[in-house]
């Protein structure tokens, strides 16, 4: 089983990695743990240093657990949800975890929402952590 974690390292990110390492043990699996990030000049160099921190941090939290896992920092110049969609595709993932927090109505209407464009085009189930 091929599990993606849709990981930025911050609010509810650990446990997003409690529970991917549960399904992990579970159904023996893999865990994808990625980050996606516009790119260009729209993404700081600080930003990607901390993204490549956060994922160094999370494969490692995999591997001290006996867990194969990989870590991807995507820069492909898509949003963040369509950007997961298709690395989900590409790589015949089974389960997609992601966090998610709320926002206004006008909130998402202004700066969309990854975890819905996720859930809703996702060609897998998809867990939601809050």
């Amino acid at each position: 089983m091929k599990i993606l974690v849709g990981y930025r390292g911050v609010d509810v990110g650990k446990d997003l990695l409690e529970i991917a390492l549960m399904h992990a043990k579970a159904f023996n699996g893999e865990v994808l743990v990625v980050t996606s990030m516009m790119g260009g000049e729209r993404t700081e160099q600080p930003r990607i240093e901390d993204a490549e921190k956060n994922l160094k941090d999370a494969k490692q939290y995999f591997d001290e657990n006996g867990i194969t896992a990989h870590s991807h920092l995507l820069v492909r110049g898509v949003e963040a949800g369509e950007d997961i969609i298709d690395f989900a595709k590409e790589k015949q993932v089974d389960e997609i975890i992601i966090g998610v927090k709320s926002r206004s109505k006008v909130g998402k209407l202004l700066f969309g929402s990854t975890a819905q464009a996720i859930i809703l085009r996702a060609p897998c189930p998809v867990v939601t952590v809050r």
